[in-house]
């Protein structure tokens, strides 16, 4: 075996591989979870009293993730279940050597359930290279509140993302049926991409919050909020669904402009995370 075989082995060895499968279920007023998986360095707490919604805290005991890591991520919410997922800290993907960092995410809900995917946001540090996939599926008349933001570097510490890799797939059925499809690939030259004015007109932060049912009355609140963003907010709604898109120069003013409208599609109901 040739030094450099020998030197892959001893990488993939040392890769984090984990697992989040969590099922909830209502029952006698509130929703409580049913079965837990967890392994490798993902865990989850629940903190507070039961109630008719189950917060789930996302926790990374790895403190990140970094090329060739692997995590899988399985929530699924039972008919007319509730239930809120958010996570303790910001995810840092790190430089890598050359493997992606790679993490599935599978949501569903059943009939008449409720399901809010609330993590903090996503820190890609230069070199890094970042893949993932989200694959939602919703009944007919389940309701889902759904947010992700990545942010390009610490920009509070002057950092940015000069070359790096990201693929991020979306894909959300309801009731069976394909409503949502949306994937982002930067692969390179991330910094020069994200300064043309057609990509990111030079932010580092971006952001999409999802809503579905969404309407015209969903985003009307949405839209009032609009004097007090610091940075630039698009919010539309079509064929049942609702979109606020967000761009930022940096994350604390993409930070901001989440959880005003974040609190405002949860009546104020934000995990504690989010108000430090």
């Amino acid at each position: 075996m040739s030094l450099a075989e020998d030197n892959a082995r001893v990488f993939a060895a040392n890769r984090a591989v984990g697992r989040i499968a969590l099922t909830a279920e209502y029952g006698r007023g509130i929703t409580v979870r049913k079965r837990l998986h967890e392994s490798g360095g993902l865990r989850m707490h629940f903190p507070g009293a039961r109630a008719r919604e189950l917060l789930a805290m996302l926790i990374n005991t790895a403190g990140g993730i970094a090329g060739g890591d692997s995590c899988d991520l399985d929530i699924a919410a039972g008919n007319k279940a509730r239930v809120a997922v958010s996570s303790t800290a910001a995810e840092k993907v790190y430089r890598s050597l050359g493997p992606d960092a790679r993490i599935g995410i599978r949501l569903s809900a059943g009939e008449g359930a409720s399901l809010a995917w609330l993590p903090q946001e996503t820190i890609l540090f230069d070199g890094a290279r970042f893949h993932r996939t989200i694959d939602i599926d919703l009944a007919a008349d389940a309701r889902l509140v759904f947010a992700e933001a990545v942010v390009f570097g610490r920009t509070g510490m002057g950092e940015s993302v000069g070359h790096g890799f990201l693929f991020d797939r979306w894909r959300v059925r309801r009731d069976g049926a394909l409503v949502f499809a949306e994937t982002v690939r930067l692969d390179g030259a991330i910094a020069a991409k994200l300064d043309e004015a057609a990509v990111a007109n030079g932010g580092a932060a971006i952001a999409t919050i999802l809503i579905i049912p969404g309407n015209a009355e969903t985003i009307e609140p949405l839209r009032a909020l609009e004097p007090q963003f610091r940075t630039e907010v698009g919010i539309s709604t079509w064929n049942g669904i609702a979109v606020a898109r967000l761009c930022a120069a940096d994350g604390a003013g993409l930070r901001y402009n989440l959880i005003k409208l974040l609190g405002s599609l949860r009546a104020g109901k934000l995990p504690q995370c989010w108000l430090h």
